[in-house]
């Protein structure tokens, strides 16, 4: 029985895509990561917990097929920001995260830096 779910798995880990713009942070990678390690051993890995395992692989395919986004459709394609999916997507890049860590900590910096001319001198 375990064969057959470690199987089920690596099925769901060939379907589920892999986003390169968000390297290191990615639902998919991870999802490898996290099966890989759980099934150590391949199709003779021992799973302590089945009900827990296959409650999980469920839970996942419903992600993977977007059943509550097709139970529940939206009526805009938008978001609280105004902004559109592929917008967000954009927004969310690793690329575009570094960036604006950078602005905010430079940010910060500046702010600290002003402060700290104010503070008293230690002697």
């Amino acid at each position: 029985m375990a064969a057959t779910r470690y199987r089920r798995f690596l099925k769901l880990c060939e379907e589920w895509p892999v986003d390169a713009s968000k390297w290191g942070r990615d639902l998919g990678s991870h999802l490898r990561g996290r099966v890989a390690q759980a099934f150590r051993e391949g199709e003779n890995t021992q799973v302590a917990n089945p009900e827990d395992c296959d409650q999980m692989y469920e839970s996942l395919v419903r992600i993977h097929t977007n059943y509550h986004k097709n139970k529940y459709p939206r009526l805009n394609d938008t978001n609280f920001t105004g902004l559109t999916m592929e917008e967000c997507r954009i927004v969310i890049t690793t690329d575009n995260l570094k960036d604006v860590m950078e602005i905010k900590t430079s940010k910060w910096k500046n702010v600290w830096e002003k402060f700290k001319e104010k503070l008293p001198k230690r002697t």
